[in-house]
C-alpha cells in the first residue's frame, strides 16, 4: 500500500505538504503545478486518504445491508384502535435498527393495488393474517418471508406466534378457580386478507372458551358477544349484555381495548368491578394497569414478537433454509378486575 512518504519521494515534496494537499487543507500555500503533481502521483500509486477509505468502507457496508420490507395487514385506523399490532411493529423497527438495517420500507396491504408487485426486497416481514395467494398478488418472487401473529404454512415460512389456546385456558381457568360459574365472552372477529378482501376465520380465543365452558357444563351461548376488536365495540357489547334478564357475573374479554370499553359501560350502569362483574382480558397493553379498575389480563409479549421476527429473517438471509416456527409464551397478570385479590 502506497504511503505519503512514497508520494513525497516521487514528487520531491515534503511529506507534510503532501499530507495537507491530499487532505484538501485550504490554508496551505502551494503552486497549482505542485498540487496537481502530488494528486497525479497519489492516483498512480493508488493512494487513498483516510476519508476516502472510510467512505469506501461505508459504501461496502451499505451494499451488504439487506433491504427489508414490512407488510402491515392492518389499516392505520385498525392499528391505532388496537395497540397489539402497533407494539409488534415497534418491536420490528427497533430490532432492525439494532441489527444495523437502515434500508427498510413499510407499507399497508390495502394501499397496494391489486396488480402492484413489491420488488427489490431481500426479505419481507408480514404482520397480521394474509393468505399465501394474497401475498403472491403483491410479491411474486420474495423467498425470505417471516409471518408474525400468523403461520400459514410452517413447512415453508418462518413465523412467530403465541398459543391462543393455552392463553385462553389461563384466563378462563383463573375465573373458574376464583369461583365464577356464569361466565360470558366478549370478543371480535379474526379476519384474514385474501384477494377479494377479508374473510372471517376461526378465533381460537372464542373456540377455546366455548370448549372449556361446555366441558364444565357451564356454557350459555346467549352470553357470547362478538363485534370488532375495538374499544367502542367492547362498550356496546357490554351494554347489550347488561340488558339480559340474567347477565354473567364474569367475562373473558378477548382484548384490552374492548375491556376498557366494557368498563365504561359497567361504570355508566353503576356496577362495580369486580364486586358486581369480574373481568379477565387479553394483551396487557400499557394502559391496562391504569384503568379505573386495573385489568387482570393475559400478557402477550408483542414487542418481543416483532424483535424475534427480525432475528429469524436475518438468520434466513445468512443461509438457514429450514423454516422455524417460534411460539412465544404468555402469562396471566393478576390485578383487581378479576376479584382474586379481594
Amino acid at each position: 500500500m502506497a504511503t505519503i512518504k512514497d508520494i513525497a519521494n516521487m514528487t520531491n515534496v515534503s511529506p507534510t505538504t503532501v499530507s495537507r494537499v491530499l487532505n484538501n487543507d485550504q490554508t496551505i500555500s502551494v503552486l497549482e503545478e505542485t498540487r496537481q503533481r502530488i494528486l497525479q502521483s497519489a492516483k498512480e500509486l493508488g493512494y487513498k486518504t483516510i476519508l476516502e477509505r472510510q467512505a469506501e468502507k461505508h459504501l461496502d457496508a451499505a451494499k451488504k445491508t439487506p433491504h427489508v420490507g414490512i407488510l402491515l395487514c392492518q389499516t392505520l385506523e385498525e392499528e391505532m384502535s388496537d395497540p397489539y399490532f402497533l407494539s409488534i411493529r415497534q418491536g420490528v423497527e427497533e430490532e432492525l435498527l439494532k441489527q444495523g438495517i437502515t434500508s427498510s420500507s413499510m407499507f399497508r396491504l390495502h394501499e397496494t393495488g391489486s396488480n402492484q408487485l413489491i420488488h427489490d426486497f431481500d426479505g419481507l416481514i408480514v404482520i397480521g393474517r394474509i393468505s399465501e395467494t394474497a401475498l403472491k398478488k403483491v410479491s411474486d418472487h420474495i423467498q425470505n418471508v417471516v409471518y408474525i401473529n400468523h403461520s400459514p404454512d410452517d413447512t415453508l415460512y418462518d413465523s412467530v406466534v403465541i398459543d391462543f389456546v393455552k392463553s385462553t385456558e389461563l384466563a378462563v381457568k383463573h375465573l373458574l378457580n376464583v369461583g365464577y360459574k356464569r361466565i360470558g365472552y366478549i370478543g371480535g372477529e379474526e379476519k384474514e386478507h385474501v384477494n377479494s378482501g377479508k374473510v372471517r376465520i376461526e378465533d381460537e380465543r372464542l373456540t377455546t372458551f366455548e370448549k372449556l365452558m361446555k366441558r364444565e357444563g357451564l356454557y350459555n351461548p346467549s352470553w357470547t358477544f362478538i363485534g370488532e376488536y375495538q374499544m367502542a365495540h367492547g362498550y356496546e357489547l357490554m351494554k347489550k349484555a347488561l340488558k339480559l334478564g340474567e347477565f354473567p357475573e364474569a367475562f373473558f374479554i378477548a382484548s384490552d381495548p374492548m375491556a376498557i370499553g366494557a368498563l365504561k359501560a359497567l361504570q355508566e350502569a353503576e356496577l362495580s368491578v369486580p364486586n358486581d362483574v369480574a373481568i379477565v382480558s387479553f394483551d396487557d397493553i400499557e394502559i391496562a394497569q391504569f384503568t379505573s379498575t386495573p385489568l387482570t389480563t393475559i400478557k402477550v409479549h408483542t414487542k418481543e414478537m416483532g424483535q424475534t421476527g427480525v432475528k429469524l429473517l436475518m438468520d434466513r438471509l445468512n443461509g438457514r433454509t429450514l423454516p422455524l416456527k417460534v411460539i412465544l409464551p404468555s402469562e396471566l397478570v393478576i390485578r383487581q378486575s378479576c376479584g382474586a385479590v379481594r
